[in-house]
C-alpha cells in the first residue's frame, strides 16, 4: 500500500487560519455508508443524524501551553514543542533549530529574565529530546508563565488570546495534549444539551494528543510507518456505557480520530476493556474495527496517518471522493475547518 494513494489537491486558501465566529457555525459533510452519497449540512444538524440509543464518546484531554521560544548559549534560536510531560521537571519535546543542541545545553526561554530559566537537554530519543527544567520552576509553572498555545504548523500566524479558548473543547478537563482533538471544537454547551435532550448518552475517554500527529509519513510504504506513542485512558464507566448502547441497539459514535484510537486500542483483545497506558495503534485500510460505528472528524492533511484512518473507516474511494467534493464546494480544512460525519463501511479498503 502506497502513501501516494492517499493524496489530494488542496488549494492553500482552504486551510482555515482562524475559527468560525461561533463553534457551531461550521459546515458538516455527511457521507452515506456504502452508497458514498454526500449530503451537505450545517454542524448543528448533527443532532438529526444521531438516535436516542446512540452513545457519543469524546476525548476530554486539555491542550497545554506547550510551545516555547528559546536561545542557545551560542545565540541560536530554538522553537520547543512539548510532546509529553514525563515528570514535574522533565518533558519530551520536539526542537526546531538550525543545529540540534548537545546534551547539557541550556535553552533559555524567552521571557525568563536573566536567562536562568528554561530547559537543559538531558538526552535524545531519535527525533525527540528529553529536557529538564532549569531553575526553581516546574513544568506546570513554566507553562503558565511563558508557554504559548501550540497551533498546528499549517496555521500561518502566532497564537492570540482567542486561541486559548477556541483551540480547546468546551469539555476539556485533563491537561496533557499539545494538539487539540479538533472534531470536538464544533460543539458548544447548547449542542451538547440538545444531544442529551434527544436521549443520546455521552461518555469521555482521554488521549493526550502529541505533536507527532502532524508528523508526515516518511517513505512510500504505509506498512513500514509507525506512530509515536500517546497516553490513553478508557475507564470502566466508558466500557459499561458501550455495553449499554450495544444492549439497546445503539451505535458507538466517536468524536474524532483520537477518540477512535483510544477506543480501538482498548478493544484490541476483541472486547472493549478498561485501559490506562500508551498506544501506538496505527489504523490504515485493512484494519478490522472492533468498537466504533460512526465517526465525526475534521478534514485531514494529504498523505497523513489521520487521512489513512478515515479511509480505513469509510472506504478509501468514498472518502477521497468526498474530499474532492469538499474542495469543490470550498469547505474549510484542518484544525479550524469544517467537519465530516461518516458511518463505518463494511469491507473498507
Amino acid at each position: 500500500m502506497r502513501v501516494s494513494d492517499f493524496d489530494y489537491e488542496l488549494p492553500e486558501e482552504l486551510i482555515a487560519q482562524v475559527p468560525t465566529p461561533r463553534r457551531r457555525d461550521s459546515r458538516l459533510l455527511v457521507l452515506g455508508q456504502g452508497s458514498g452519497r454526500v449530503v451537505h449540512r450545517m454542524f448543528p444538524d448533527i443532532v438529526d443524524h444521531l438516535c436516542p440509543d446512540d452513545l457519543v464518546v469524546a476525548n476530554d484531554t486539555r491542550v497545554i501551553r506547550g510551545r516555547f521560544l528559546a536561545t542557545k548559549p551560542t545565540g541560536g534560536r530554538v522553537e520547543i514543542l512539548i510532546e509529553r510531560i514525563l515528570a514535574p521537571a522533565r518533558v519530551l519535546a520536539w526542537l526546531r533549530c538550525s543545529r540540534k543542541p548537545k546534551v547539557g545545553t541550556l535553552l533559555s526561554v524567552d521571557g525568563e529574565g536573566d536567562g536562568s530559566g528554561g530547559f537543559v537537554v538531558r538526552s535524545r530519543r531519535e527525533e525527540l529530546f528529553e529536557l529538564e527544567i532549569a531553575g526553581a520552576d516546574g513544568v506546570d509553572r513554566l507553562i503558565e508563565k511563558t508557554g504559548a498555545v501550540p497551533l498546528p504548523p499549517y496555521i500561518r500566524r502566532s497564537a492570540d488570546d482567542a486561541d486559548a479558548e477556541r483551540y480547546q473543547t468546551v469539555y476539556a478537563r485533563r491537561p496533557g495534549a499539545v494538539a487539540a482533538p479538533t472534531a470536538g471544537l464544533h460543539f458548544d454547551e447548547t449542542l451538547l444539551a440538545a444531544l442529551a435532550q434527544r436521549g443520546v448518552e455521552i461518555a469521555h475517554v482521554t488521549l493526550h494528543v502529541g505533536a507527532g500527529t502532524f508528523a508526515p509519513i516518511r517513505g512510500e510504504s504505509v506498512q513500514s510507518h509507525s506512530l509515536h506513542c500517546e497516553w490513553v485512558e478508557v475507564s470502566e464507566a466508558v466500557c459499561e456505557a458501550i455495553a449499554r448502547a450495544r444492549a439497546r441497539g445503539g451505535r458507538v459514535v466517536s468524536i474524532g480520530t483520537t477518540t477512535l484510537r483510544a477506543l480501538e486500542s482498548a478493544a484490541a483483545g476483541g472486547e472493549v476493556r478498561p485501559m490506562r497506558g500508551e498506544t501506538e495503534l496505527f489504523v490504515y485500510p485493512g484494519y478490522t474495527f472492533r468498537c466504533v460505528d460512526m465517526l465525526l472528524t475534521n478534514f485531514h492533511l494529504p498523505r497523513s496517518s489521520l487521512l489513512l484512518l478515515v479511509c480505513a473507516f469509510g472506504g478509501t474511494d468514498a472518502v477521497l471522493s468526498a474530499y474532492r467534493e469538499a474542495v469543490a464546494r470550498r469547505y474549510r480544512f484542518f484544525s479550524y475547518g469544517d467537519a465530516m460525519l461518516l458511518e463505518r463501511a463494511g469491507g473498507a479498503s
